[in-house]
């Protein structure tokens, strides 16, 4: 069994390399798995460099310091990376044509491990949400509690993944290459790459947020938790909502791939949100 050594902002700030340097030599890995992002999509419109730092920088610099110690790199990406132009699920093999400055740091992060001559895993995912933290799904809840009138744009298609279905996929993978005899950069050299992690099916933001609202009413009536303040959810072009990012319309994701390869898959969204609220929810009565 492995020594796990986790790091939040204030034990590594991801702005600063020679830190991420010293962190690693002083740890010396098999493994390192980098969860963390800029995921301010907005914000980074007008503050890009910091973007870039955070998602490109210190990725750079994670998958040189894995190659130096032979470690093995797990990286996230999004579906960002992608414009929404085409009007099916992106593959991997797709050329990325990012509309955002989120998006483009996010390429730039993907393209500095892969030159990097590490041993990398890179899964990109989608529509991330959960309990806690800023997500689509705690901002919905959040906002129904506030207000009457929610707008939503329902022009947005993409997958939602639950963050435990995404964390526990990663999980099989590795342990896919695990081996008390090898370390598992070796393995990962030779069946690691870019792969796409997200369930089969896919629903509009405007119909996500229904179905969030709507699993919390019952949930409340059936363990007798406060009731939402929101009466309507109006659905909203995208043209129509105030952004300084644009997103993209078409955010689906092709998993065949990791299908293919590792025989695993994400359940469909309804089933993973329910989990979620189940999460949530025990969380809540405990």
């Amino acid at each position: 069994m492995g020594k796990v050594v986790a790091t939040d902002r204030s034990a590594l700030d991801l702005r600063d390399n020679d830190a991420i340097r010293q962190t690693i030599r002083a740890t010396l890995p098999d493994l390192i798995v980098n969860a963390a992002a800029y995921t301010r999509v907005d914000a980074a419109e007008a503050e890009p460099e910091l973007a870039m730092q955070v998602n490109a920088d210190a990725p750079r610099i994670l998958a040189e310091e894995a190659a130096r110690a032979n470690a093995a790199l797990v990286h996230y990406s999004t579906d960002y990376v992608f414009s929404g132009a085409l009007s099916r699920p992106y593959r991997e093999d797709d050329p990325p044509d990012p509309i955002n400055a989120y998006g483009r740091s996010k390429l730039a992060g993907e393209r500095a491990i892969a030159s990097s001559g590490a041993a990398y895993l890179i899964l990109r995912t989608s529509w991330v949400f959960g309990p806690g933290g800023k997500n689509f799904f705690s901002t919905v809840l959040e906002l129904a509690r506030e207000r009457e009138e929610l707008r939503i744009v329902d022009d947005q298609i993409g997958k939602p993944n639950w963050s435990r279905m995404v964390a526990d996929a990663s999980v099989k993978i590795l342990l896919r290459w695990s081996s008390p005899s090898g370390r598992i950069a070796d393995a990962m050299r030779d069946a690691g790459g870019i792969y796409q992690l997200c369930g089969p099916d896919h629903v509009s933001r405007f119909g996500f947020a229904q179905e969030i609202l709507a699993l919390y009413a019952r949930y409340a009536s059936e363990r007798h938790l406060a009731p939402l303040r929101v009466k309507r959810i109006i659905p909203q072009r995208s043209a129509e909502f105030p952004a300084s990012a644009p997103r993209p319309l078409n955010s689906l994701l092709s998993a065949e791939k990791l299908a293919r390869a590792f025989a695993i898959s994400l359940p469909p969204w309804r089933e993973q949100l329910e989990m979620a609220f189940e999460d949530l929810l025990n969380g809540l009565t405990r």
